[in-house]
């Protein structure tokens, strides 16, 4: 995906607040070998391209005044009520290192899962999202999980995830979060329900003297 910006030249909450009344963005990209650069970039282009999942965790290519530059998008600031991006922010990446960044995560298959069809559970996508850490050329644009063997009583764990070559998940040593859960209607009022039964039950008679 493309990105167009021009260097700016002009900066501080006047300049900006001038930026935007012409239908721009103020905006910076830094990281890299290069400077922090002060960029501009219109208004309506990057609004709907914030819309597109991909743009928010995908390699961006970037033109600044005709220079090429490779980034990801790092921070975004909207206006507290208009649909109005108000600053953005972008960071140079380089082929041989690392980036971290976080990557949506795509549900498929659940309906036809047997928690689903056998169990007319219903299915709970506790995160949306991972964070990853690649290679700029190993980032996926997303992450498939695949629910087609998932069974009521069986959720699904971040190390459940089968993630592409080159592709780790960020996560304190140790954790294994939760990602799916299934609920069964029913079945949490049906377990308790014996307990009471049980405690009914008749004490047995005491033996005559």
């Amino acid at each position: 995906m493309k990105v167009v910006a021009k260097t700016r030249n002009e900066q501080g909450s006047g300049a900006s607040r001038r930026l935007r009344r012409t239908g721009f963005v103020p905006g910076i990209v830094y990281g890299g070998k290069g400077a922090a650069t002060p960029v501009a970039i219109e208004h309506n282009p990057l609004y709907h391209a914030l819309r597109v999942e991909a743009f928010h965790s995908s390699i961006l290519d970037m033109d600044i005044d005709g220079t090429k530059e490779r980034v990801l998008l790092r921070d975004v600031q909207w206006h507290a009520y208009k649909p109005q991006v108000l600053h953005i922010d972008f960071q140079r990446v380089a082929a041989d290192e690392k980036i971290t960044v976080k990557v949506p995560l795509h549900f498929v298959n659940q309906e036809i899962s047997p928690a689903v069809k056998l169990s007319a559970g219903i299915i709970g996508h506790v995160v949306n999202d991972v964070e990853v850490s690649c290679l700029p050329g190993d980032l996926p644009s997303f992450i498939e999980v695949d629910l087609a063997n998932l069974e009521a009583g069986k959720p699904v764990h971040l190390r459940d995830i089968v993630f592409p070559a080159g592709v780790a998940p960020v996560v304190p040593a140790g954790d294994n979060p939760v990602i799916v859960t299934v609920t069964v209607p029913g079945a949490a009022e049906e377990e308790p329900a014996a307990a009471p039964a049980a405690a009914a039950a008749p004490a047995a008679p005491a033996a005559k003297k």
